[in-house]
């Protein structure tokens, strides 16, 4: 499947994948585990890789919207599915009627999610997000008391089940960081009050893919892995892949579109910020911005390309960037590899970050549907 002829690809290897959720659960072995697939699965595709990570024992799904929710019960998916990410007038019904988990943040998300299960004549399956410090979404602990004391009420009049209590970690990636003992207390804190208000949850959750890898008393009764699903370490100070024994998932190739001799002194792409020195070889990937390529990744960008890791010549573009070979040959068709799991030569995505002065989450989620992803390995079955 990988050696079909194309102008790119991403090769997503599930196998790999379902390596790393197995690697995960062993990482938290008390805890049941979520697979983040938001944002079409970090760049790799939400369905197979949610089929593959529940395949490895994945008891639940997450995802930040409630379209990309939606979209795995379409698909076949039945078990147990979160989304978090709500905006008034959303698809309320749509998620309840599916048996999604909705997520609360403040009272006009649980009565939205009230409203919408009394239209349906449904229990609505409510996860209340407690704010213990990343100051993003989630009740603050001033509102909590009034948002636990309601959601409380419509549970006993049998409208909503609140099934979860959670938050979210600000700078789990950064080891021994006080924001983590606090956020800790904090939401020890408001789940003992939740408790004392009379809210038995399914499940208490905090642990993102960092805190699952470092932080065994963060991982409650779920932990939500993201990034290290896709094999990639959540933050480099914690260690590469391999530290965890999680494998990167996906490899973006091309195939060479051209290869020339130029002179010296000859211009490459736009603004000619770069000028071949002498005369060489360049060769033409048939990548750039429109397939996700950063255009800050022009003169820094890493490429494998003829046995060696070249860096972009010159400005990338929307469609394609131009590597210099120097003394090197190579021929139209032949393998430009971007990055992948790094043990054939490869730049990883990591390396890639560290080039545009991004993380590596960033370098495969933006890689575009102009790309066509390849699965390979253990592919499973065909439903979720």
């Amino acid at each position: 499947m990988d050696e079909t002829p194309m102008r790119a690809r991403a090769v997503v290897d599930l196998t790999a994948l379902r390596d790393n959720v197995r690697a995960l659960r062993e990482a938290a072995p008390t805890a049941e585990l979520m697979a983040v697939v938001k944002s079409d699965g970090y760049g790799h595709g939400a369905v197979p890789c949610a089929r593959a990570a529940r395949a490895a024992g994945a008891g639940w799904l997450g995802t930040a919207t409630p379209e990309e929710a939606l979209a795995l019960r379409a698909a076949g998916d039945q078990g147990r599915l979160m989304c978090w990410l709500w905006t008034p007038g959303g698809p309320w019904r749509q998620a309840i009627e599916a048996d999604i988990d909705v997520s609360a943040s403040g009272a006009w998300a649980l009565r939205e999610a009230v409203a919408a299960a009394r239209a349906c004549g449904r229990v609505a399956r409510v996860q209340l997000k407690a704010d213990t410090g990343l100051g993003r979404n989630g009740c603050p602990p001033a509102d909590w008391p009034d948002l636990i004391a309601e959601a409380r009420a419509a549970e006993a009049e049998g409208v909503i089940r609140v099934t979860g209590l959670w938050s979210h970690f600000a700078c789990a990636d950064e080891p021994g960081h006080p924001s983590i003992a606090a956020q800790l207390t904090v939401f020890r804190e408001m789940l003992d009050q939740a408790e004392r208000a009379g809210l038995r949850p399914e499940v208490r959750h905090l642990a993102n893919s960092p805190a699952t890898l470092t932080l065994p008393e963060s991982h409650f009764d779920l932990v939500r892995t993201g990034i290290a699903l896709y094999g990639i370490s959540p933050s480099p100070e914690l260690g590469v892949p391999a530290d965890f024994g999680l494998r990167p998932v996906m490899t973006l190739k091309a195939s060479l579109a051209a290869v020339k001799r130029v002179p010296g002194g000859h211009g490459v792409s736009y603004g000619h910020r770069y000028v071949t020195p002498g005369e060489t070889t360049l060769a033409l990937v048939p990548l750039g911005y429109g397939d996700g390529i950063p255009r800050h990744a022009s003169g820094t960008g890493p490429v494998l390309v003829a046995g060696k890791w070249r860096t972009i010549a010159g400005t990338v573009a929307m469609d394609q960037f131009v590597v210099d070979l120097g003394g090197d040959s190579a021929e139209p068709g032949d393998e430009a590899v971007l990055f992948g799991p790094g043990d054939r030569g490869e730049p990883t995505a990591e390396d890639w970050a560290r080039a545009v002065g991004s993380i590596a989450y960033e370098i495969v989620t933006r890689i575009s549907a102009r790309v066509p992803r390849v699965y390979v390995g253990d592919l499973g079955g065909t439903g979720i």
